[in-house]
């Protein structure tokens, strides 16, 4: 592209290491996280450094179970002016999760980090996206909790998530409570991904270039993309187990995909969520 699109999208990561991604959790048991080395610090500075030479900001979604263990990486991120916000404590899915353990996990995620962080945080995101349709409580939950908004919704159609007749733009699910969710482009009579994640490294760059920048010009709106840590990681250690289906969207084009997110941040504009949607805390002084 030859000039910016003079919109402002929405860069997100969710930081979580590779052992910790919900498609592998039959084969990694959660009582041995503690013993397998993490990855996700050097990950999430090269993020910074590449961040920081293209000029762009970002939210970081941050699992409480990594900002315990790593707290100099949340404090990294704040320094650097991003936005910190919530990912949850343990990685569990939300439509897993009981209402009070679900209360329990997003509850102790916020205090963690802002604990270590000295900032307020008010914006979560849910693992493997899973407020759907049959959880809807979870968002009395989160303003509960005292979280400003949420980006925990894809409206798409997938086998692990999704619900795609929600909404494909910023609305509000609760009094004081605003969902965020991942962008969309509408074709063929339905919403096609196109906010990152997997679908990022499975087709080739220029389908996302496309996708997002067809998204600002029709919609004149902000897009949301997200990413993970271990998606730059080529050399992190192969989980033995998965079925074909699953190590193909895990580890696909991890060698790419840090070419490619050079080429994103040179092609569009990048803020983090709060000031790219213009969302306050409304308990700030």
């Amino acid at each position: 592209m030859s000039t910016k699109n003079p919109i402002t999208n929405a860069l997100t990561v969710d930081v979580e290491d590779y052992f910790q991604v919900s498609a592998l959790a039959p084969f990694i048991a959660r009582d041995r996280w503690d013993s397998i080395p993490c990855r996700v610090e050097a990950n999430v500075d090269r993020l910074l450094k590449r961040f920081d030479e293209n000029g762009a900001k970002a939210t970081f979604f941050t699992l409480g179970w990594i900002a315990e263990r790593y707290p100099q990486v949340v404090r990294r991120i704040v320094a650097d002016g991003h936005e910190l916000a919530s990912h949850g404590y343990g990685h569990q899915r939300a439509s897993e999760l009981s209402r009070a353990a679900f209360s329990d996990d997003v509850t102790r995620a916020k205090r963690i980090l802002e604990d270590i962080a000295g900032v307020p945080v008010i914006g979560y995101r849910a693992p493997s996206f899973s407020i759907g349709a049959d959880n809807l409580w979870a968002f009395d939950v989160l303003k509960e909790a005292g979280y400003v908004y949420s980006s925990s919704v894809y409206p798409v159609q997938h086998d692990h998530y999704g619900m795609p007749d929600a909404p494909r733009f910023p609305y509000q699910v609760r009094d004081g409570l605003t969902e965020l969710p991942i962008t969309t482009v509408r074709a063929l009579g339905r919403n096609l991904p196109a906010g990152g994640g997997g679908y990022f490294r499975f087709a080739p760059y220029g389908v996302s270039r496309w996708a997002i920048d067809r998204f600002n010009r029709d919609e004149q709106a902000p897009a949301i993309f997200y990413m993970h840590p271990w998606e730059i990681d080529p050399l992190q250690p192969r989980v033995p187990g998965p079925g074909l289906k699953t190590r193909f969207r895990h580890y696909v084009n991890l060698h790419r995909t840090e070419s490619r997110l050079e080429r994103l941040l040179g092609d569009f504009r990048w803020g983090r969520m709060d000031r790219v949607f213009g969302i306050e805390n409304p308990r700030s002084p």
